[in-house]
């Protein structure tokens, strides 16, 4: 991996005549405001907690236009937290093409799914937990993956002989259970821990309107679940074996998107399914106007027991809208709810975008909780009420 890394900035930072180069990033100020006192001993309670983030994008391509490679660091540095400070390698491969196939080696970010309230089927790569609750960001996964165009279709197949473990917020952090997550004592099934090679198949295409997306997974559980340390203080997490098909749809007829994620895995203790569906319907030209908003409605199930990895999404319903200003700024708004028919959880979030001249962007995120009894799942997260600013400066 190592002579891998050094063959990709290599190429990326000395090109011959022909070659393409292109060297970008961003430095990002994040902020973070909470208005409630903490819930759980050992959390910081400044009201205030900021962080840093760094990333750098090189990219190479030769002259053929057949090899290209792309090196993608990711530095995280926060105020606060010290779990939450992170070097990673978003992407740090090298790939080369033919007419109908692909071979990529290295470290990678593959994202598949359609809804927008959860992402069932989006299994590569684990999940950043300690850059946000949200499930969006993701830590880089080494791979060896192939993929074959076909006038019927696009298979990828994946190897994948490294697992990276879910990030977790400290004592100190906020967004973590009574009982801190030690990351440094994970527990596996597989005698062969974070070495198992894990395996994934991926078959896409379109049929008129209707994109689709079918997967099998073989493998360690992005998804922990945890059991109490020996003495008590802390929680250890445990990545299982699991295995895994799912299936993603997207239908587009005019103004309406219809979308549907559903898995059936083989999990701890049983086999289970899960689904997440429902629609946008967009209204263009808002009166008289470049706006556009969207209207979303979906529906999420999840039939896993107790012995699972929680989640959040077991019997939700989720309402929001989207607007797009369709300005020079690129001004976009986010808003949505997610309501627990079976116990009153609701999750409020809001994203607001706005783009300021060539080189600065601007972000603020708002979420929060409520309803949770004890013993639900958003329980743990009752006092993390939060608003966010990030300030960008892209070069």
């Amino acid at each position: 991996m190592r002579t891998l890394l050094l063959v990709i900035l290599l190429a990326a930072l000395s090109p011959a005549r022909g070659e393409e180069v292109d060297i970008s990033g961003s430095l990002d100020l994040q902020v973070r405001a909470f208005w409630q006192d903490p819930a759980w001993v050992g959390q910081d309670g400044r009201s205030l907690q900021g962080a840093m983030v760094s990333t750098t994008e090189f990219r190479w391509r030769n002259k053929d236009g057949n090899q290209r490679t792309s090196f993608i660091p990711y530095l995280r540095w926060d105020a606060t937290d010290e779990e939450r400070n992170l070097v990673d390698l978003k992407e740090a491969y090298w790939a080369i093409e033919g007419d109908d196939y692909e071979v990529l080696v290295g470290n990678n970010t593959v994202f598949w799914g359609v809804t927008e309230s959860v992402h069932l089927v989006d299994t590569i790569n684990q999940t950043d937990f300690a850059g946000d609750i949200d499930g969006e960001d993701k830590l880089g996964q080494p791979m060896i993956s192939l993929a074959l165009q076909r006038d019927w279709g696009e298979i990828s197949a994946f190897v994948m002989p490294y697992f990276r473990e879910r990030t977790f917020a400290s004592v100190d952090g906020r967004f973590r259970p009574p009982l801190p997550v030690d990351t440094d004592k994970p527990l596996y099934e597989s005698s062969s821990a974070e070495n198992r090679v894990d395996l994934a198949l991926r078959y896409s295409h379109y049929f008129g309107d209707v994109d689709i997306g079918l997967h099998a997974f073989s493998g360690t559980s992005r998804e922990p679940r945890f059991v109490p340390a020996a003495d008590g203080q802390m929680l250890l997490p445990v990545y299982d074996q699991i295995d895994q098909v799912g299936i993603d749809l997207q239908y587009t007829k005019d103004a309406w998107l219809w979308k549907l994620e559903a898995i059936a895995r083989d999990g701890v203790s049983h086999s289970f399914a899960a689904a997440v569906g429902g629609f946008e319907y967009t209204l263009y030209q808002v009166s008289e106007t470049s706006a556009d908003v969207g209207v979303l409605l979906e529906v999420q199930y999840d039939g896993r027991n107790e012995f699972e990895p929680v989640s959040i999404n077991d019997n939700d319903v989720f309402v929001g809208a989207r607007l797009a200003v369709n300005d020079i700024q690129d001004t976009t708004v986010l808003a949505g709810v997610a309501y627990d028919v079976d116990t009153g959880e609701t999750f409020v979030n809001i994203e607001a975008e706005r783009r300021f001249g060539d080189d600065w962007f601007a972000e603020l995120r708002v979420r929060a909780f409520s309803g949770a009894g004890q013993g639900d799942a958003t329980y743990w997260l009752r006092a993390d009420d939060y608003v966010q600013l990030n300030i960008a400066r892209y070069f």
